[in-house]
Parts: structure tokens; C-alpha cells; sequence
């Protein structure tokens, strides 16, 4: 079974898939690998093409710059998700393929608003408290909250993803939050065994 792992910035999406992975089970970081793409020659002439040669620094994507770029407006986000996403499904199934466990978890940030949720036999969505969210990423990146209420905006509200999710994970107390986990890894293996 693909089971789609998402939540809001700030979430502590990455923390709960850390936990499902200490049960032995495969984790599949689309944002990472989106991230590592940017350095594959096709993505990169594309990214230029699009943002401009201040897109890459000493041959390096120049997050600080792409993010400026692209959270500002929403037509070159979707123009960047365009050259990115399919990539990443692609490496996706390849990874996916070589898979023997009765799940694995495809960790994605947007996987509503992008439809990836329809590829997955169910899906995880991860909640937390907006001020909590805006606290844990300025002690993880230093961003302002105006640089981080600028990429929420990009996102869909929690709400609005509820209407979609299997499952929901409340990620407030980090204990509370593993039982949650363990639990749910539980019912899921039950479900892939039905």
C-alpha cells in the first residue's frame, strides 16, 4: 500500500515520518528528492528559463532566491511544480517498485492541492496549531513570520485538507504523537493483510 504523508509547514510532517520509518517502514521525502533535482542539468536549463540565471549560484540552486521568486507568485510556482512534480512521481515508482514492506509513506507537502492523493490507498494528514507551526520554523530556519505566513498562504489550510484525509495526526506533544503513530501503524498493517 502508498500511503501519502502531508501537513502544513510547520506541521512536523518530516518528524511523524521519522517515526513510521523506526517501525521499519520505507519513507519516500518527495520534497527532498524535488530538492535534489534542481541539480539534474534537464531541471536546472528549465529553472533558468523560467526565474533566470540568479536562480543558481556557483552552480548551485539558490534557494533563498527561487523561494523569493516563487512564493510571491503563484502562476511560477505552479510553472515550477510543473517542471519538478512529474519528475519526482516518476522516481517515485521506480522507488516504489523495489519496495517489499506492507506499506510505504510518500511524505509530500502538497499532496491534496496537487491531486498525489489519488495514487495513495490512504492518506495521513498532519495538524498543528498555527502559532505552534510559525514557532518550530523560526527556531528551524530563522524566517520571519511574514516569510513564513507568505508560504502558508501557498498551502491549504487545515481544514480544507481534512476533507480529504484517512487519517489525522495532531502533532502538538511529541509523546502523544508517537502513540498516535504507533496505533495507526497498527490499523495498517491489519489493512494490508484484509
Amino acid at each position: 500500500m502508498i500511503i501519502g504523508l502531508t501537513g502544513g509547514i510547520g506541521s512536523g510532517k518530516t518528524t511523524v515520518a521519522k517515526m513510521f520509518e523506526s517501525y521499519g517502514i520505507p519513507i519516500y521525502i518527495a520534497d527532498e528528492e524535488a530538492k535534489k533535482m534542481l541539480n539534474f542539468i534537464s531541471v536546472k536549463k528549465e529553472v533558468i528559463q523560467l526565474l533566470g540565471e540568479n536562480a543558481y549560484k556557483n552552480n548551485q540552486p539558490d534557494r533563498e532566491y527561487i523561494a523569493s521568486k516563487v512564493f510571491a507568485d503563484a502562476e511560477l510556482l505552479a510553472e515550477l511544480n510543473g517542471i519538478i512534480h512529474p519528475r519526482v512521481q516518476e522516481h517515485f515508482q521506480e522507488w516504489y517498485d523495489q519496495q517489499q514492506s506492507a506499506y510505504v509513506i510518500y511524505e509530500a507537502a502538497i499532496l491534496f492541492e496537487k491531486g498525489g492523493y489519488k495514487k495513495c490507498d490512504f492518506s495521513i494528514l498532519v495538524t498543528a496549531p498555527k502559532d505552534e507551526k510559525i514557532k518550530r520554523l523560526q527556531e528551524r530556519d530563522n524566517s520571519s513570520k511574514e516569510q513564513i505566513e507568505a508560504r502558508m498562504k501557498n498551502q491549504w489550510s487545515d481544514e480544507k485538507k481534512k476533507d480529504f484525509a484517512d487519517f489525522i495526526i495532531e502533532n502538538i506533544e511529541l509523546e502523544t504523537t508517537k502513540l498516535q503513530v504507533k496505533k495507526l501503524h497498527e490499523r495498517l498493517l491489519n489493512k494490508g493483510k484484509s
